[in-house]
């Protein structure tokens, strides 16, 4: 008899092909746009996923085998099977036994009967999954004794030496500081109240994955320091001198791009219609470089967002310079290009 398909609602976190090419990403030390931008995704969803996990990464999908069917051949079997293709020609396709076609069509049909690739994975995801309670969720005496050596600000490294310290023993008396990590960081385990995340001693509320010295990537390749430019920028002097920025819409769904003259304060607007990606800002700044005469392009300042990864390519024509970034200074916000 059919296996009965739960009313379970698909999302891209039951896809490991995506949702673990994320995790592998925030390891490396990107940053959460370029982390999102791996897996094929947008900022805001990548801030869900590691807020939701409390930024520990799942350790469900990392090593498949390729046993499981994938969402991509699900999606597959429902583009033949509508096409009215046999079983045994969709298992040639895909490399697949004949049998599990046959019995992935007929036990993660919907309700009425139809074969919908999302719908399937859902059901898949769902009848896979197998939590085990967390141990500091079922021994109750345990998470007491952890809970109270949390509010007393004791480090989970030491919470776990002074249970066998005390309990030598009691090996149901036992806990890893990893486990009492997971326990506060990751709410699905059901164990420990986020609250006590206060108690730890560096008080965040959402784990940071390790990264070694020097692992994380800046924003902008090879910038150079904002004292290195020119003196007559500081001083106003001279015009020809701009300073950029992006204007962000709500929600970060739309922005618009400002260029104003240090000296006169003559304002320009970049019109950024589909998004504010690198390579968008890149092409929209240099396009509307080439309308200033070639005395007003002497440098530009501009903030380390990752919209000015490609710096480097934004040329003018009249000099066929390369812009040059610099860092920001301590209490400044700004970083300085040579157009």
């Amino acid at each position: 008899m059919r296996d009965e398909v739960l009313d379970v609602r698909f999302s891209d976190c039951m896809v490991p092909e995506v949702y673990q090419r994320f995790w592998e990403a925030m390891a490396r030390g990107e940053f959460i746009t370029d982390a999102a931008a791996e897996a094929s995704t947008y900022r805001k969803l990548g801030a869900w996923w590691l807020a939701a996990c409390g930024g520990v990464r799942p350790r469900r999908g990392r090593d498949l085998k390729g046993r499981c069917l994938s969402f991509a051949e699900r999606e597959e079997i429902a583009v033949r099977h509508a096409e009215r293709e046999s079983v045994r020609r969709i298992a040639t396709v895909l490399g697949r036994s004949p049998s599990t076609i046959s019995r992935e069509l007929n036990r993660n049909r919907d309700r009425s009967g139809r074969y919908r690739a999302t719908a399937a994975h859902a059901a898949a995801y769902d009848r896979a999954s197998r939590p085990k309670p967390a141990k500091l969720a079922t021994n109750t005496v345990l998470r007491a004794r952890v809970e109270a050596d949390l509010a007393k600000r004791y480090s989970p490294e030491q919470i776990a030496g002074r249970l066998r310290a005390d309990f030598p023993n009691e090996a149901g008396m036992r806990v890893c500081p990893e486990t009492i990590y997971q326990s506060l960081y990751v709410q699905s385990r059901g164990a420990l109240k986020r609250e006590l995340t206060r108690r730890l001693r560096t008080g965040r509320a959402m784990r940071r994955p390790s990264r070694k010295v020097g692992q994380r990537k800046n924003r902008i390749p090879d910038m150079v320091k904002i004292s290195q430019r020119p003196a007559e920028v500081a001083d106003r002097a001279v015009p020809g001198h701009w300073e950029g920025d992006l204007i962000i819409g709500r929600r970060n769904a739309t922005a618009i791009g400002t260029l104003v003259e240090r000296v006169t304060n003559y304002t320009m607007l970049i019109h950024l219609p589909d998004g504010y990606t690198p390579e968008l800002v890149r092409d929209a700044l240099a396009t509307k470089i080439q309308i200033l005469p070639e005395m007003l392009r002497a440098s530009l300042t501009w903030d380390q967002g990752p919209e000015m990864r490609d710096w480097k390519q934004v040329k003018s024509p009249a000099t066929s310079t390369s812009t040059s970034p610099t860092r920001t200074l301590p209490g400044s916000a700004a970083s300085t290009r040579t157009l």
